[in-house]
């Protein structure tokens, strides 16, 4: 028979009283388990989802905008929803849900916090509780087949519901969880002993300050008190965050932004409502250098004593070609995206104790190639507030030895993140790749058939044209167009710190960030996710 508490009956919200028993609390439930006898349980265990239990994919940092991070976590940016909104970008999780479902999501888990949830279902005097603040509506039944996938039982599964229980209204998923916990632990008033297990330091503080109070307020009531203080013990978790494939992410997003579209073009929505489309920001085209070479060419820097290592930033990613899109007329004499280039360093140099650099030339030395750097250069490492365009100001560079005359291939490509914007009527390409309209409207009459036209790609020989303005000379003997340019293309400002469910734009934002988490809420506002501005990025080119 179902215990109930001795608590006495609350008016809720609609105000009718309400009592605490387990036929109640069971509504709170998306799953139709019956809950243990009040009697039996001593202990309440509870387990976030997002990036505690599952390692629920964010938006990607490096594909992504930190402005657009912002947006996509912001509930109200899209008519139906934003990416802690819509179980299609959950679903896409790994190769998706049909694929990874058999596979019980392998790979995608904190196995330590599977470990305890299965000593917490052995346990016989613990309450198991999964509980996030993903919509019900949307998520309930794929979050449950998540769960059940690993064999992960838990007695109840409490997602935050549009209406609660006793008719509340939630304004934060904070507000949620409290709400419910309060009643669960009205309901078990027996148990002695409560474990939230949280990964949002703002979270983790909440729960924290919200049972102190709790405890207090009990002691404070003594004799009236429907049950005594429980003990808690809120465990902060590290985050346990991935990302989608970029493919499969860019897909997903292309889906939200269409359904959000179809609602616009109907005529049925709010006045004003825009529609969107996904653009192109590229910083910088360059012949890219892979991971697995960057680590051999940053052997090439050699410190000065006494500076900090942690202000020292390594890179060796990549030798400029412009620093901007690359013009079509110049993208044809390097070979066109994708073409693969063989260099060797001939020289490093160091500028002003704030940049390593090497210096490279094609193999084999007749081939081909452009950059807007005198020099075709790797930028090896810069310190803090250092410049990768410095390396353009370099004179002095220094033969290395041929154990160090590093031979690697690179691949033409473009340093590029996507952004969401309103759809712009009569919008040519090359305007479209400028986050700012002030900014491409300026740029109008400056496009790149105007500006490039005469343009020449590098050869190993070739002469210079000394009649030309200095800005447009090579460094050595290859030369066409050389000065290094300082344009700084968008400004990279972040609306959030973060990410995530009532997860609004960018700071923990999920918003988590820096000591904290990088995702946001589903109901976070502040600002934070990825604030510096592009002139800050030390893997731009201006």
């Amino acid at each position: 028979m179902l215990a109930t508490s001795t608590r006495p009956a609350v008016a809720g919200p609609n105000g009718k009283a309400t009592y605490h028993t387990v036929t109640a609390l069971k509504r709170w439930s998306c799953d139709d388990k019956e809950l243990p006898a009040v009697s039996d349980i001593k202990s309440i265990h509870i387990y976030d989802f997002d990036n505690t239990l599952f390692a629920s994919p964010l938006p990607n940092k490096q594909l992504w905008s930190p402005p657009t991070i912002g947006q996509l976590c912001a509930p109200d940016m899209f008519l139906n929803g934003g990416w802690w909104h819509d179980s299609g970008i959950l679903a896409a999780t790994g190769e998706g849900l049909e694929k990874e479902e058999p596979r019980a999501w392998a790979g995608w888990w904190n196995e330590d916090i599977v470990t305890l949830v299965e000593a917490s279902m052995a346990q016989k005097d613990a309450l198991s509780v999964l509980l996030t603040g993903r919509g019900e509506a949307n998520f309930g039944e794929l979050i449950k087949r998540i769960a059940r996938s690993r064999k992960l039982a838990f007695d109840m599964v409490c997602l935050k519901p549009a209406i609660g229980p006793a008719g509340q209204k939630f304004r934060s998923t904070m507000e949620f969880k409290q709400e419910l916990l309060k009643d669960i632990v009205y309901t078990y008033k027996d148990a002695e002993s409560l474990k939230i297990y949280e990964d949002r330091v703002k979270h983790t503080k909440g729960f924290r300050d919200f049972f102190f109070q709790f405890n207090q307020d009990l002691m404070n009531a003594k004799s009236q008190a429907s049950r005594k203080p429980i003990s808690t013990d809120v465990i902060q978790v590290a985050e346990n965050a991935k990302q989608l494939d970029p493919v499969a992410e860019t897909a997903e997003i292309q889906k939200l932004i269409n359904a959000h579209n179809i609602q616009v073009k109907s005529g049925n929505v709010p006045p004003g409502t825009p529609p969107y489309q996904i653009k192109k920001t590229v910083y910088y085209t360059a012949y890219m250098i892979p991971s697995s070479v960057a680590e051999k060419l940053t052997s090439l820097v050699s410190l000065p004593q006494g500076i900090p290592r942690d202000d020292i930033k390594y890179l060796a990613n990549s030798i400029l070609i412009t620093p901007k899109k690359c013009p079509k007329s110049i993208l044809a004499k390097v070979g066109g995206i994708g073409a693969k280039v063989k260099w060797k360093v001939t020289g490093i140099s160091c500028f002003e104790n704030k940049l390593w650099a090497a210096r490279c030339e094609p193999v084999p030395k007749t081939a081909k190639y452009y950059s807007e750097n005198p020099t075709p250069t790797v930028v090896l490492a810069i310190r803090k507030n250092g410049r990768p365009a410095e390396a353009a100001r370099i004179v002095n560079w220094h033969p290395v030895p041929q154990d160090q005359a590093f031979e690697f291939e690179s691949v033409v490509g473009e340093k590029q993140q996507l952004r969401i914007e309103e759809e712009t009527a009569n919008e040519n390409e090359y305007e479209s790749y400028f986050p700012n309209k002030a900014h491409r409207k300026d740029r109008r009459s400056q496009e790149p058939h105007d500006r490039h036209g005469d343009h020449r790609a590098h050869h190993a020989r070739g002469g210079r044209d000394d009649n030309r303005p200095s800005s447009y000379r090579g460094g050595n003997r290859e030369r066409g167009r050389g000065g290094h340019r300082s344009n700084a293309y968008g400004n990279r400002g972040g609306q959030r710190g973060g990410y995530r469910g009532d997860r609004g734009g960018g700071g923990r934002g999920r918003g988590r960030g820096g000591g904290g988490s990088q995702y946001r809420s589903l109901d976070d506002v502040d600002n934070g996710y990825g604030q510096r501005g592009q002139d800050n990025n030390p893997d731009a080119f201006y």
